[in-house]
């Protein structure tokens, strides 16, 4: 059995999970909204990464005989004007996102629980990743995005992002 703290850590994680993706879906409307396919692909895609996050808390918890417990999920509130808001809001969300694993990972650790912890080591290394492409398209962004032909070169580019689903294996 999992020690409770850890549970409702990981319960309340596959709700902000799923809010991600939630807020992923609202900034790829965003952008297709103005037209920018490439930047739409890129933020669909994200959403469909965090569902599947969403779905790895939940098998962990159910494969070691714990109850999942959905919770509401909350609108997105944010609010984009310019096309680097989504980008600057996904930014420190993936920081956001980064923290709430730390805080689980403390939790498994203080109670000396290694199969939590090794379970939380991929998240750890994705958010390590998510965080490093939030940042790069944030840098990209202000470095080419006022330029028109710039923002079509990186629409373009983000336009072939395909799906593959996360290679972790409970």
């Amino acid at each position: 059995m999992l020690d409770r703290k850890v549970v409702e850590l990981l319960n309340q994680q596959v709700t902000k999970e799923l809010y991600s993706a939630y807020l992923y879906l609202d900034m790829a409307n965003y952008y297709k909204d103005v037209s920018l396919d490439g930047f739409y692909n890129w933020y669909k895609i994200q959403a469909m990464e965090e569902r599947d996050h969403a779905m790895l808390f939940m098998e962990y918890l159910q494969q070691n005989g714990e109850r999942v417990v959905l919770e509401a999920i909350d609108k997105p509130d944010k609010e984009f004007n310019e096309f680097i808001d989504p980008l600057k809001a996904g930014a420190e969300h993936e920081r956001y996102v980064t923290s709430l694993i730390h805080d689980i990972y403390a939790a498994a650790y203080e109670v000396r629980d290694f199969r939590t912890m090794q379970f939380l080591d991929w998240f750890v290394k994705e958010q390590a990743e998510e965080e490093d492409n939030a940042d790069t398209m944030v840098s990209r962004f202000e470095l080419f995005g006022s330029d028109a032909k710039g923002l079509y070169m990186l629409d373009s580019e983000l336009a072939g992002r395909v799906y593959t689903a996360p290679s972790l294996t409970l």
